[in-house]
């Protein structure tokens, strides 16, 4: 039962490992060739964590050369166009300037349920709102609605915005999140002061949020 549990735990982090080498992808960003990897990856640690007379090496080896394999022809795919589009396909137009392409959708074998579906997931609840629809080779649906039915934008109505810059957890739970200072523009100095000024310990603080020009809010922890 130990050697059982210690297994699992030494092909768990391995297998954790190997993920991110490969990138980080939720499961429906993944190309084909990812996704295929991932499951198989999946089933091939399983075998030495449920039987525990095969040597773990077997469970290991097999995942080193996919995910070795997975990593050259991701490789190989940025500089190769025509190998990217064998693996992972070409974006599909499914509408184009308001007219369902039938045919496209039949390749895909598209219904069109799904495609309503994919559609109302984006908000949009009629296909007499959509321009161009393309399906991308992870299968997401693009959009552009017409433009009499998009959301105007700050340069549509001649309007300046004020540029905030970006905002970012600072403090989580009493703990300053250095890669976070790091994407507003901020260091730990300018934390303390700012916890300073405003006589709060750090410990004190559940989150706290800055952004680049220094605008800050602080949420301290419930007593």
């Amino acid at each position: 039962m130990f050697i059982s549990v210690i297994r699992t735990v030494i092909l768990y982090v391995f297998i954790i490992v190997m993920l991110r080498l490969m990138g980080k992808r939720q499961i429906g960003d993944m190309q084909p060739s990812e996704l295929v990897v991932t499951l198989v990856v999946a089933n091939l640690a399983s075998i030495p964590m449920q039987n525990t007379s095969q040597p773990l090496l077997s469970g290991i080896a097999p995942v080193l050369a996919l995910v070795s394999l997975e990593l050259g022809v991701s490789v190989l795919m940025m500089k190769s166009r025509s190998l990217r589009r064998l693996v992972c396909g070409s974006p599909v137009v499914v509408i184009e300037d308001g007219r369902l392409l039938q045919k496209q959708m039949k390749r895909l074998r598209l219904t069109t349920d799904d495609l309503c579906a994919q559609l109302r997931q984006q908000n949009i609840f009629s296909l007499e709102d959509v321009q161009y629809c393309i399906m991308e080779t992870n299968g997401i649906l693009s959009v552009l609605e017409k433009p009499h039915k998009r959301k105007p934008c700050a340069d549509d109505l001649d309007i300046l915005i004020p540029d905030k810059k970006i905002e970012a957890v600072a403090v989580s739970d009493g703990e300053i999140l250095k890669t976070s200072l790091d994407l507003c523009g901020h260091s730990e100095d300018d934390v303390f002061n700012i916890l300073n000024s405003n006589n709060i310990d750090l410990d004190e603080v559940f989150l706290m949020t800055l952004d680049g020009n220094g605008s800050y809010r602080i949420i301290k922890k419930e007593k």
